[in-house]
């Protein structure tokens, strides 16, 4: 009997299979004190204001000159904002705030082991650390306005310190996440031309004192294979005096700040004024092939719209403890751990090591002691801390008015329990969706206008205009329940300026695939793509289903990772869940689920059976798992992302790649002996794969 024919569906017409959650509503309590209480800010800020109306961001910035022109176009799409304005980021993070806070903590700084102090930098010590270390940069390390310099800094007050310090000088900054290899951070620095590297010597990450320096000596080896040498690598020591490295100091290339900065102890450093569209930072995104893709964005511009977000989105006051645990050496770090809190000049937790060290508690204890009330994270961490300790949070005295979600779309179920129990059933909950190369938020809800909805993001934010094209260029309508290519059609002041060095890369990348006249210089013909999969209900309210490549295609059916994750979750059972595809000579690609479960419980055929009657359920037939794989644990990435590359080589048979720099490279070899053994037994004998099945698995889970 021949097999029935299957449809082929268009991007347009991609699968949407998750049901609509309920609304939830903020507090009147948290209303009565919210930043963003005011409907009438929601008409300030739409499209008929446009560009003017983010002159409400500007405005809380202070300005050396005032601009003369909002949004120059005239280059599109190299959007110039705030054209003629000078400022000073460090000044307006910093200095404008001691008349009135110079003893007010800016930072409180939580080391990893509970039995070392925790510390706090006031603003006052915060301006002479920068001072004395931007001293040090421009006299020792040589380096002067337009000049990279490139971190490789762990979680430490030295970080913000370093960044601060160099937008004083107009020196553009480049951090690199230190979990990344010495490798990649020598990319990084051939990439930026950088010829000073800070980094420390070690820091602590699950109860052990890493040795960080050694990756220094990569670095510098790895940027001079690529042409570029590295002058200088400025160590801070995670223990003044004291070296954590076994790493040999090299002469006349290493040098320990804390013996030269004795030679600085005092100086003040004038802040530059910098014109508004001078590149401030590069950020490097995660997951590129092929030469990096280091996004530049603007003094001006970054700063008003990390500052305006972080004011109505985050609701931050001066008086609120904050605690975004997230890392520095990501785009979220920077906007709304350093930047956008001190821009409004509020105190920031910054937290060393592992949430879940040395115990489940460790968050919650955190927020009970520094009297934390608003925690900011990502997916990854709350599903961690849901598996691992999922009724801690009600042992804990703390009280949050508002909490955040950021990095990826959040399960319902998960998100539920972030709101009953990290919330605490009191805590306004913004779940939001956007990426390194936006600068800040791009969909949430304001937290006291506009309701909650789990697995929703919710509408575009204020002066942002979001619309799903499908493949074919076509609008998808809102409550269509078609989902396609979501694009923001307006340039905000938060965007990337460029990729540095690549501005045919940039075109390319974001803008050409929508582009409707490629001669205009009229902003509403220069779409941006924002390379997410999305849906939008009838109420506006966006749904993200993921990367536009973490889709498996199923006999036609784009079923996106996400969906399938999420449906998998509503299993009691499962702490976390990851989707992949395997090669099927009849279907195309079929789904295989990777699912670990809650503390105590033993993995069996039940819980696989239920997880496969739960996507049939919230999905249907056509997304039923060929296998569901019960592992001890995920191979994860030191910031906690699950490398599903890696499991989808494993399920092929295929090559996993590099698992060097995961957190946990020995789970690998365990989950490929479980998986494939089973296969083989099976008669799930692996077959030849093509060149172009290769390196889809390769790419699978991968954003460009």
């Amino acid at each position: 009997m021949a097999a029935e024919p299957q449809p082929q569906l268009s991007e347009a017409q991609i699968a949407v299979h998750w049901r609509e959650e309920d609304y939830y509503r903020p507090s009147a309590k948290f209303v009565a004190q919210a930043n963003a209480g005011d409907p009438a800010i929601i008409e300030r800020f739409g499209e008929e204001h446009f560009p003017e109306c983010f002159r409400e961001y500007a405005d809380l910035l202070t300005w050396d000159t005032y601009w003369h022109t909002t949004l120059d176009t005239s280059r599109p799409p190299f959007w110039k904002w705030f054209v003629g304005g000078r400022l000073n980021a460090c000044y307006n993070c910093v200095d404008r705030h001691l008349a009135t806070s110079r003893n007010k903590a800016a930072f409180i700084w939580v080391p990893e082991p509970e039995d070392q102090d925790t510390r706090t930098i006031t603003y006052q010590e915060l301006y002479r650390r920068v001072n004395e270390f931007a001293a040090l940069l421009r006299g020792f390390g040589g380096v002067d306005t337009g000049d990279r310099v490139t971190f490789h800094l762990p979680m430490v007050p030295e970080l913000p310190v370093s960044m601060l310090a160099c937008a004083r000088l107009g020196v553009i900054h480049s951090e690199v996440f230190g979990g990344f290899s010495g490798t990649a951070c020598g990319d990084r620095i051939a990439d930026s031309g950088s010829r000073v590297l800070v980094t420390m010597d070690g820091y602590y990450r699950g109860g052990t004192l890493v040795d960080h320096k050694a990756k220094a000596d990569e670095a510098v080896a790895a940027a001079r294979k690529l042409g570029q040498e590295v002058d200088k690598v400025l160590v801070w020591r995670r223990h003044p005096g004291q070296y954590a490295s076994k790493s040999p100091m090299v002469e006349g290339r290493d040098f320990f700040v804390d013996e030269i900065l004795a030679d600085y102890r005092g100086h003040s450093v004038e802040p530059v004024s910098m014109p508004a569209e001078a590149p401030l930072f590069l950020m490097y995104t995660s997951g590129t092939t092929g030469r990096p893709k280091g996004c530049q964005h603007s003094t001006g511009g970054y700063l008003a719209y990390v500052a305006g977000t972080s004011k109505y989105y985050q609701d931050i006051h001066p008086e609120d403890t904050y605690w975004c645990a997230a890392d520095i050496g990501w785009i979220t770090g920077h906007s709304y751990i350093v930047y956008g809190p001190l821009l409004l000049g509020t105190t920031s937790v910054l937290y060393e090591g592992v949430p879940t060290y040395p115990d489940a508690g460790r968050c919650w204890r955190i927020a009970e002691r520094l009297g934390v009330n608003i925690f900011h994270t990502a997916p990854t961490t709350i599903r961690m801390l849901r598996k691992v300790g999922p009724h801690e949070p009600s042992n804990y005295d703390y009280h949050l008015k508002h909490m955040t979600t950021v990095g990826e779309p959040i399960e319902p179920e998960v998100w539920r329990w972030y709101h009953d129990e990290v919330g605490k059933g009191e805590a306004a909950v913004v779940d939001t969706w956007w990426m390194t190369e936006t600068g800040g938020f791009l969909g949430s809800t304001l937290p006291a206008l506009q309701p909650m909805k789990p697995g929703s993001c919710g509408p575009g934010v204020l002066g942002i205009y979001p619309v799903i094209y499908d493949e074919d260029d076509n609008v998808v309508e809102a409550g269509s329940g078609k989902a396609g290519n979501i694009c923001i059609r307006n340039p905000w002041p938060g965007v990337l300026q460029t990729v540095w060095g690549q501005p045919d890369r940039f075109v390319d990348i974001y803008y050409r695939r929508y582009c409707k006249d490629q001669d205009s210089t009229d902003w509403r013909d220069w779409p941006f793509l924002c390379g997410d999969g999305a849906v939008q209900a009838a109420d506006g309210y966006f749904r993200i289903l993921g990367r536009i490549d973490d889709v498996i295609n199923v006999a036609g059916h784009r079923l996106g990772t996400k969906e399938l994750e999420s449906a998998t979750l509503t299993v009691a059972e499962v702490a976390e869940a990851a989707a992949v595809p395997v090669m099927d000579e009849l279907r195309g690609r079929a789904v295989e689920m990777y699912v670990a479960l809650n503390p105590g419980l033993a993995p069996g055929p039940e819980i696989e059976q239920k997880v496969a009657a739960a996507i049939e359920r919230e999905i249907g037939k056509i997304a039923r798992p060929r296998n569901v794989w019960i592992v001890p644990d995920m191979p994860k990435t030191r910031s906690g992302k699950i490398m599903r590359r890696v499991i989808a080589g494993i399920s092929n048979f295929a090559d996993v790649g590099d698992v060097t720099t995961l957190a946990n490279p020995e789970i690998v070899d365990d989950i490929r002996h479980h998986v494939q053994s089973a296969k083989l037994a099976r008669g799930d004998a692996p077959r030849e794969l093509s060149p172009q099945e290769v390196q889809e698995i390769r790419d699978f889970g991968k954003a460009e």
